[in-house]
């Protein structure tokens, strides 16, 4: 299994990166502020209009480390890589399979029935660890409603359909979310998902986890030789890396909602952890994002088995164990894809 590397977060807009050596150095108004070898890294994630020298670009692109840009509240700019990787073939029947909806449906429900079975496993081990702080019947019934969503889920082959069952499974999961969160009740809570802006804490914090694994899931799949862009649920749409959101599907609630969940929980996020812009975005203030870059570099690091391939490995190599698993489908080495399936 393949060894999970760090990742650079580079959290002020006004540092200029820089290579020296083997070493990539973090540069702001001629003063250098840190330097760290390059060796121990597998991408670096900057925030804000960071500037990067050809130089370290073209050395990470070589070694396979990509340099991701983002906006400051956490939204995709560019991504930089080397050349692909792997045979011919397999991106070849990703494309074939990706122009055939059919095919791509066959694939795609079981990125969803695994989201699904994963959202059901939360919302049962909720009930069953709080029963006295939730509302066990509420819940109960949210978990029957996804159960039914992956029994059609399973026999599904049209993507419009796939997509129908999909939301109304949302809507099933997005009525108990609130209910988990258990601390800090006035200040984080969740009525309906809103993106571009966030208009609250938690949509906030979702937004930003949601991009961070959006980035290691396209990683992941480039790593393996797929094209992180062309997708099989998500639809070709220029500069979305369609496949990416696809595979990350299953690992939305059991990855990064439970995150979030754990940060609010435990407290280690408040409100003060907040802004709100005039127009009604709420965005993290910079220590805050640092807080919650540092939990996430903790969590990747966190062990857990495999339910398919019943490997211990880290919570942060899952993105690639599933690339790997849905390369080996694409080669027929494998009968179906599977998906991950937490319990």
């Amino acid at each position: 299994m393949r060894k999970l590397l760090n990742t650079l977060f580079v959290t002020q807009p006004d540092v200029y990166l820089s290579l020296d050596g083997g070493n990539v150095v973090m540069n702001k108004e001629q003063e250098k502020l840190h330097r760290i070898p390059l060796h121990n890294l597998e991408s670096i994630v900057c925030f804000g209009y960071t500037g990067a020298s050809p130089g370290l670009m073209g050395y990470c692109a070589e070694r396979s480390i990509s340099i991701v840009f983002l906006t400051m509240n956490g939204r995709f700019l560019a991504r930089v890589i080397g050349e692909s990787k792997g045979n011919v073939t397999l991106r070849k029947t990703q494309y074939r399979i990706s122009d055939d909806e059919e095919k791509s449906a066959e694939i795609a429900r079981n990125f969803i029935v695994g989201k699904l079975f994963n959202n059901r496993s939360i919302i049962d081990r909720m009930a069953r660890d709080y029963p006295m702080r939730v509302d066990v019947e509420q819940f109960k019934k949210a978990s029957k409603s996804l159960l039914s969503s992956i029994r059609e889920i399973r026999e599904c082959t049209d993507l419009e359909l796939l997509r129908g069952w999909e939301g109304q499974a949302a809507i099933s999961y997005n009525r108990v979310f609130d209910d988990m969160i258990l601390q800090q009740k006035d200040n984080f809570y969740f009525r309906h998902r809103s993106r571009r802006p966030p208009k609250d804490n938690v949509n906030a914090m979702l937004s930003f986890a949601y991009t961070l694994l959006a980035n290691d899931m396209a990683a992941a799949l480039e790593t393996v030789g797929l094209d992180a862009y062309v997708g099989f649920l998500h639809r070709d749409r220029p500069g979305r890396a369609s496949l990416a959101l696809d595979v990350m599907e299953e690992l939305r609630g059991v990855y990064a909602d439970k995150f979030v969940l754990s940060l609010i929980n435990r407290k280690e996020m408040t409100a003060d952890d907040f802004v709100k812009k005039e127009n009604g975005a709420v965005l993290m203030t910079d220590e805050s994002r640092k807080t919650f870059l540092s939990a996430w570099q903790m969590k990747k690091q966190e062990k857990m088995t495999h339910p398919y391939l019943n490997e211990k490995m880290s919570w942060g190599l899952v993105p690639y164990a599933q690339a790997l698993l849905l390369a080996r489908f694409l080669r027929g080495d494998l009968d179906e894809y599977p998906p991950f399936l937490w319990k």
